[in-house]
């Protein structure tokens, strides 16, 4: 399968991260040295994604100025005898970026964001979409947003899922597959002893042009949200098919101070052992 576009939301105001995320948005967050959302972004480009929207919102800034060059910068570097650093600050090349404002008011959840970015993408094409304040560590640096594209049949839909103890499945909403490894539906947070399986949602997808077209079009669920597994369970309804692929690598979320802490004990234990990121 043929996949080069990948739509990152990162609108949200990250009020579990409060009072932080007043000034610095959420998906900007330092795992080590680098944003969050760099690691996501990473993963994209070793999967051979070479186009990367992301919805954006109000006011936002800090992001685009992360991928963009810093002239200023640069020449401080180089006529500081610090060149060497140029490498890791430079803009990102041969990746077209699209930043789409999601307005603070109006319609929320996470359908909204992929409803917008609906326009830059074609028909017959599909779209990775992955949260920008989470992500699958491996430390051998391999991609898992491109296990996810090999292991999905071409013109279906695809999900990572992660795995976790049984006894945490109440936390998450839970994945029941059938034997051919196909998503049946999303079981919110059962008892370890009803739950069809230990792999859990961690919103990372695959979804054709028809599954993003319906994301808008959806009505609000119980709670008022726009949420974007109730297109794929319309989608699962009028039989599609959904390939569930567990993840290899670590899933690590920065959205509770709990998980940001963790994913920087994680990434910087790796990268003290000489493995990760510099």
């Amino acid at each position: 399968m043929s996949i080069t576009k990948a739509i990152i939301p990162v609108a949200g105001w990250g009020t579990r991260r409060l009072p932080i995320t007043k000034t610095i948005e959420k998906c900007m967050l330092p795992i080590g040295n680098r944003p969050i959302v760099d690691y996501v972004v990473r993963d994209c480009l070793l999967a051979g994604i070479d186009e990367l929207i992301f919805i954006v919102g109000e006011d936002s800034t800090q992001l685009e100025d992360y991928y963009r060059s810093n002239i200023k910068l640069n020449d401080y570097l180089e006529r500081n005898g610090k060149s060497d650093k140029l490498p890791m600050v430079a803009a990102l090349k041969n990746v077209k970026l699209h930043f789409i404002t999601q307005p603070s008011y109006g319609k929320y959840g996470t359908a909204v964001p992929v409803a917008l970015a609906s326009e830059y993408i074609g028909a017959g094409e599909s779209a990775v979409v992955l949260m920008g304040d989470d992500f699958i560590w491996n430390k051998d640096g391999s991609s898992e947003v491109k296990r996810l594209i090999e292991s999905t049949p071409n013109g279906e839909c695809g999900l990572l899922a992660a795995e976790v103890p049984k006894d945490e499945v109440s936390r998450y909403g839970v994945i029941e597959r059938d034997s051919d490894g196909n998503y049946i539906r999303i079981i919110d947070q059962p008892k370890p002893d009803e739950a069809p399986s230990n792999l859990i949602n961690i919103s990372k997808y695959i979804l054709t042009k028809e599954v993003i077209d319906a994301a808008a079009s959806l009505p609000p669920a119980s709670n008022g949200e726009y949420q974007l597994p109730d297109a794929i369970n319309d989608y699962v309804t009028g039989g599609g098919a959904v390939k569930v692929v567990p993840a290899k690598g670590e899933y690590l979320d920065g959205g509770t101070l709990e998980g940001w802490l963790h994913a920087n004990n994680i990434v910087l234990g790796f990268a003290h052992n000489g493995v990760g990121v510099k």
